[in-house]
C-alpha cells in the first residue's frame, strides 16, 4: 500500500493560538515538537496495519512543522522547498491521510480556523461550493481517484471532513471553543488516538470512495481588503470585484489548491 500524509499544525493538540505556528513566534518550538510526535503515532499506525506501507510525508504549514530528527523510521518526506499542485501525489497512491488538519475560515468555535492564509483569504469557492484546504486537497485527490480517509484535528475539522467524506476515520484531539482556545487531550492521549485510528484507516481503504467534485472547474477566492491581488492574477486569476477574484480550468491542479 501506498499512502501519503499530508500534515499541518494548526490542528495538533496543545497547538491553538496564533503565536504558536509562525517560526518567529514563542511558541512555535514546542508546537513542532508536538506535531512531529503525532505524526509518529500517525506512521505507527499506518504500519501496524501494513507493515510494508510506502509512506510519503509532505509538510503542509507554510513555515515548516516537522522536526526532521524525529522524522518517523519508514516514511519518506518531502523537503520544503518550491512545491505546486499536485504535490508529488498522483494516481499511484491508496490513499491520502490529513494530519494535524485546521476548519476552513470563518467556522464557528473552530480552533486557528482559516483558508490557505489567515492573513489574506475571507474564503475559497470551487463551482460555487465553499471548500477548505481539506476540501480542496481531497477534491485534487478525488481526481486522480485517490480517496481520503483519515484526518486529525478538532470537531469542527471532524465535521467539515464528515461532510464531504461520509465515513472518513477522524481522530478528534481537541474541542474548538474558539478561534484561539480550544479544550486538549493529553499530548500522548492523543498520539494513541491518532495511532489507533490511522491503523484502522488504513485497513479499510477500499471502503471509502475518493471525493470528486465533477470539471470543469471555476475558482473563486475573496481576499481581506488589505491584499494585493497581484499574485493571483500572475496566475491566471481575474479581479471580478474589488476583492473577488475568479479563474476557470479544466484540472483542479491549475487552480489554487
Amino acid at each position: 500500500m501506498k499512502i501519503y500524509v499530508l500534515t499541518d499544525l494548526e490542528g495538533v493538540a496543545g497547538v491553538s493560538r496564533w503565536d504558536q505556528t509562525g517560526t518567529d513566534t514563542p511558541g512555535y518550538p514546542q508546537a513542532v515538537r508536538l506535531m512531529t510526535e503525532e505524526l509518529r503515532a500517525c506512521v505507527a499506525g499506518i504500519q501496524q496495519a501494513d507493515p510494508s506501507a510506502e509512506i510519503w510525508v509532505w509538510d503542509g504549514h507554510g513555515p515548516g512543522s516537522v522536526d526532521v530528527d524525529r522524522f518517523p523510521r519508514g516514511a519518506r518526506l518531502l523537503s520544503r522547498g518550491p512545491i505546486s499542485p499536485p504535490y508529488h501525489l498522483d494516481e499511484s497512491f491508496d490513499a491520502l491521510f490529513f494530519l494535524g488538519q485546521h476548519a476552513m475560515a470563518g467556522t464557528e468555535n473552530a480552533n486557528l480556523a482559516h483558508t490557505y492564509s489567515s492573513a489574506s483569504v475571507e474564503y475559497y469557492k470551487i463551482n460555487g461550493q465553499e471548500l477548505g484546504e481539506f476540501g480542496c486537497r481531497a477534491a485534487m485527490a478525488g481526481a486522480m481517484g485517490v480517496p481520503t480517509v483519515f484526518v486529525s484535528g478538532d470537531d469542527k475539522m471532524a465535521a467539515e471532513a464528515r461532510a464531504l467524506v461520509p465515513g472518513i476515520y477522524a481522530a478528534e484531539v481537541k474541542v474548538g471553543l474558539g478561534l484561539q482556545l480550544a479544550l486538549h487531550m493529553a499530548p500522548e492521549d492523543a498520539r494513541d488516538l491518532i495511532r489507533d485510528v490511522a491503523r484502522e484507516a488504513t485497513a479499510h481503504v477500499q471502503d471509502i470512495p475518493p471525493f470528486v467534485i465533477p470539471g470543469p472547474y471555476t475558482q473563486e477566492i475573496m481576499v481581506w481588503g488589505r491584499t494585493d491581488p497581484q499574485s493571483y492574477m500572475g496566475r491566471g486569476f481575474r479581479l471580478t470585484g474589488p476583492r473577488t477574484l475568479v479563474k476557470h480550468a479544466d484540472s483542479l491542479n491549475d487552480l489554487s489548491v
